[in-house]
């Protein structure tokens, strides 16, 4: 028997429950954020979209970004202040789980300086309070959870808020419902009752232990690498990081070539039928010419029939693999205890 089947294991380990909090993601997904007023938002006068978030928070508006819905353009803000461009006729979006994150609220002062059009996703804290005195729409996610667990609640938020805006096409609340229902049935197969012989997410978990993680995706799935490289730098607390190609060819690619010499990394290409036909062919031709250079990739293929269910059935494959390389680390998947200290180290 795989130590991943053994039930008793991972229940000491996963002591807050993060697997319990991946199985219902998708319900994140048809969470309904009842009452919020957007009608002071001038949609008809918006030229351009910010959304200001740091982490998990900023990922639901990368996820969004992909997903060819939106009519705008629209820039995630990983950063303090605001892009210059930034005015009047900008929607700005701060998004902070806590409500807290000082990057979030400078770029909401800048906002507000110039006289931005404003919305606010937390699940409390100062943006709140913000939202509260000055009658912001105020997207209220549900607390209890780490950042990186609750991103598809910020998506749905995303989706509501957008919803009849003309800002994204018609019917995206629907098929976001129509994607959940499916996801639900997806993530079955992943489950810690689920036998390792039968679980691809175990199995995947077992190949890429005792590494460093290299993820690798094209740019309509790159999102969801992105989400990959967080979940196993904080749920499995083992360093990893991530690319997308094409970009990779015209620098990465050539490191893998040589040094270092021995190199302790797991390759993962996370590849999906929505990804343009030339990027499809750059996973095979760079797997063929670094033959022998680095570690063979374990290919990850999106399932779904649409960008949105390839998309986060990708994401929701990734936090089940992290997870399980967190338990056979011997580790909670869910403290961040060093981010806390950097936090209060900062005020």
């Amino acid at each position: 028997m795989s130590v991943l089947d053994d039930l008793k294991m991972i229940h000491n380990r996963d002591a807050q429950d993060a697997l319990g909090v991946a199985q219902k993601q998708y319900l994140q997904l048809q969470h309904d954020f009842k009452g919020v007023d957007t009608s002071a938002l001038n949609f008809t006068s918006t030229d351009n979209i910010v959304v200001a978030g740091m982490g998990g928070s900023a990922l639901a508006a990368s996820l969004f970004l992909s997903w060819p819905r939106v009519s705008k353009p629209l820039e995630v803000w990983r950063n303090y202040g605001l892009p210059s461009y930034a005015g009047s006729n900008t929607l700005f979006v701060a998004s902070s789980y806590s409500g807290n994150t000082e990057e979030s609220l400078d770029a909401l002062r800048e906002a507000q300086s110039r006289g931005c059009q404003i919305a606010v996703i937390a699940a409390g804290g100062t943006l709140e309070s913000i939202a509260t005195e000055n009658n912001y729409p105020f997207f209220n996610i549900p607390g209890g959870l780490q950042p990186r667990m609750a991103v598809c609640y910020n998506f749905a938020a995303l989706v509501q808020l957008f919803d009849g805006s003309g800002l994204i096409s018609e019917g995206a609340q629907r098929e976001l419902r129509d994607t959940a229902e499916w996801l639900g049935e997806q993530g079955k197969a992943f489950l810690p009752d689920v036998q390792t012989s039968e679980n691809p997410a175990k199995q995947l978990a077992l190949e890429l232990i005792g590494n460093s993680i290299v993820v690798y995706a094209g740019p309509k799935l790159f999102p969801a690498a992105y989400k990959w490289k967080i979940n196993f730098n904080e749920n499995a607390k083992t360093i990893s990081w991530c690319n997308q190609l094409p970009e990779f060819n015209h620098n990465e690619f050539l490191g893998w070539t040589s040094h270092p010499i021995d190199k302790p990394y797991k390759v993962v290409d996370l590849r999906g039928s929505i990804e343009h036909p030339q990027v499809q062919r750059r996973f095979d031709i760079s797997a063929k010419l670094l033959s022998g250079k680095r570690p063979a990739p374990e290919v990850v293929q999106a399932e779904g029939d649409s960008h949105l269910k390839q998309l986060l059935w990708t994401v929701q494959f990734g936090d089940f693999v992290s997870l399980y390389v967190a338990l056979l680390n011997g580790l909670d998947p869910t403290p961040v205890a060093i981010i806390e200290k950097l936090k209060a180290e900062l005020k």
